[in-house]
């Protein structure tokens, strides 16, 4: 299959089974998707692995992040959760932004790996992301951001919902002509 076919086939599985790849399935993916666009090559990213009662640590964390006296269970929503960890150089040349946008990259080729490997996966944020609570549970340093986790199981029978198509004439424009008016 070709960038383009997996590029095109790629869905987002919002329900997965209890199936998930193993560590040593993941690592051969992790190291092409860290292949992605880095300014300078700083690896700017970092990602954590989060499987059985992991889970329910985040759930602890988000109840806390949100108020809740409950755990939440949206981490049970899928046996494999890699969390996508921005892991910024802030004392140097190139923008915290930029390196922010190398984490998602990671993220986004990670997907789609995984989805030509046969995963259903899906990104999930919140605004608890950003908590304290949620970035303690991670174990994150004071340089580092959470962006968010991937959900990871398998496939399930029924197909995914279907995305609208991208007009992508609409979308690429060229830069206006010197002097033209706004």
């Amino acid at each position: 299959m070709s960038a383009l076919d997996a590029v095109r086939a790629r869905q987002s599985w919002s329900k997965v089974t209890e199936d998930a790849p193993s560590r040593e399935e993941l690592l051969p993916l992790i190291a092409a998707a860290g292949r992605v666009a880095d300014h300078s090559s700083l690896r700017p990213w970092r990602l954590i692995e989060l499987r059985g009662d992991d889970r329910l640590a985040l759930g602890a964390a988000i109840a806390k992040a949100e108020g809740d006296k409950s755990p939440s269970t949206k981490p049970l929503r899928a046996s494999l959760l890699i969390a996508v960890v921005g892991s910024y150089r802030t004392k140097h040349k190139v923008p915290v932004w930029e390196q922010e946008a190398v984490a998602s990259g990671v993220a986004h080729t990670l997907s789609l790996l995984l989805d030509e490997a046969g995963w259903g996966v899906f990104w999930r944020t919140g605004g608890y992301t950003r908590s304290k609570a949620v970035a303690k549970a991670h174990g994150l340093k004071k340089n580092e951001q959470l962006l968010g986790w991937l959900y990871v199981g398998g496939k399930p029978a029924k197909e995914p919902g279907r995305r609208k198509p991208v007009d992508a004439d609409a979308l690429l424009t060229r830069m206006p002509a010197k002097g033209a008016k706004k």
